[in-house]
């Protein structure tokens, strides 16, 4: 794993995190909690699917695009099913844009990520 994609990811991690902290104390009707579980389920995804579109990129071309659409499809199902736990465990306090916020940060997972294993897969061509 290159260590950039390791030093962007925490990056991000970070930088979400402070954001997330920042809005609980200015807006505290944001759970908190659920938005950090989220970043971190996130940025756990990122690394493994990074792992597994690296392993790809010495094969076929395809492969590695195989493996980033692998990687975005497996976060998005990720994503989708923490949120479906989420309404269901709170159903009647259900905090529509923290819903938002959890698919803003699967936008900037998936953009971070694509951004840097096609920066990586150029630079070992």
């Amino acid at each position: 794993m290159k260590k950039s994609f390791v030093i962007a990811i925490a990056a991000v991690f970070l930088a979400l995190g402070g954001l997330f902290y920042w809005m609980k104390t200015a807006y505290p009707a944001f759970n908190f909690t659920v938005l950090m579980w989220g970043n971190a389920i996130m940025a756990l995804l990122s690394y493994i699917s990074h792992f597994l579109v690296t392993r790809q990129m010495n094969s076929k071309p395809d492969a590695f695009v195989r493996g980033v659409y692998a990687s975005s499809f497996l976060k998005l199902f990720v994503c989708m099913v923490s949120i479906l736990v989420y309404v269901m465990v709170n159903k009647p306090n259900i905090h529509k844009p923290s819903l938002w916020v959890l698919l803003g940060i699967y936008a900037v997972y998936s953009i971070v990520e694509t951004w840097l294993s096609s920066k990586i897969a150029r630079e070992t061509k």
